[in-house]
């Protein structure tokens, strides 16, 4: 007897194992984050479809359930392979599953997670400008999940729900502009994006959501398990204080 499932899934991160294999994890809608053993994963054949960011059809099985067990998959959009040749959008995709594979708990459920990420990936076929805005919030709906959700819903100073333009850094709640004031140097700058879907967001705006989200994960998500943020997570902010928003830059 064996045990075994299939779902749709994000490859998030692989490495190599043995000859010619991977360990492949994945995240999916019902099984969390996921490892499984890839046999020939790293051939010539198999390879192009276990990059990270790409979502497959993936099966997996194993005969035990804490065994790692075997994956097999089916390629359904090779994100990796189109974001390629734009630096900025393989640096976003890369970033996302960095996060993704680093925050997570293993083999726990996070459908919203899940979702949310293929949400950034889907609106990386729009372009860079679209899916920045997205893993923001996708960050932003990931700490929530966590346990750690911000609170932008009101000022924590004065109750408004008007003009917040700041977040402390230590409540994580959302601050006027005129409660903040005389505090500026010391809070985050809040986006306007990040409250309403429908406000425009420049290269400024994505760098300062990707700054108070980043701060949040690398104190809560990632600091509570004494690891830094992840190395393509800071390239894509450090890519973004450059200026380097362009599709060749």
């Amino acid at each position: 007897m064996s045990l075994e499932w299939a779902a749709p899934a994000v490859v998030l991160a692989t490495r190599p194992h043995g000859e010619g294999a991977l360990i492949a994890t994945l995240l999916t809608e019902a099984h969390g984050r996921h490892a499984g053993h890839v046999p020939g994963g790293a051939s010539r054949r198999q390879a192009a479809m276990w990059q990270p960011g790409n979502l497959v059809e993936a099966r997996w099985v194993a005969r035990l359930p804490e065994q790692m067990g075997s994956l097999t998959a089916e390629l359904v959009h090779a994100a990796a392979a189109q974001a390629m040749d734009d630096p900025l959008a393989l640096s976003v995709l890369m970033a996302a599953c960095a996060v993704a594979e680093g925050a997570l708990p293993e083999r726990e459920a996070h459908p919203a997670c899940f979702h949310g990420l293929v949400a950034v990936i889907t609106a990386l076929m729009r372009g860079a400008e679209h899916a920045l805005p997205a893993l923001v919030r996708w960050e932003a709906a990931l700490l929530a999940e966590l346990g750690y959700g911000l609170d932008l819903s009101c000022c924590a100073a004065t109750g408004t729900t008007r003009d917040l333009v700041w977040v402390s850094p230590r409540s994580g709640r959302a601050v006027s502009a005129e409660a903040g004031a005389p505090y500026a140097a010391r809070l985050l700058p809040l986006p306007a994006f990040l409250r309403d879907p429908d406000a425009p967001a420049t290269p400024a705006d994505w760098l300062a959501g990707l700054r108070l989200t980043g701060h949040f994960l690398a104190r809560d998500a990632f600091g509570l398990q004494h690891r830094p943020l992840p190395a393509a997570r800071e390239s894509l902010e450090a890519r973004l204080a450059r200026g380097e928003t362009s599709p060749h830059a």
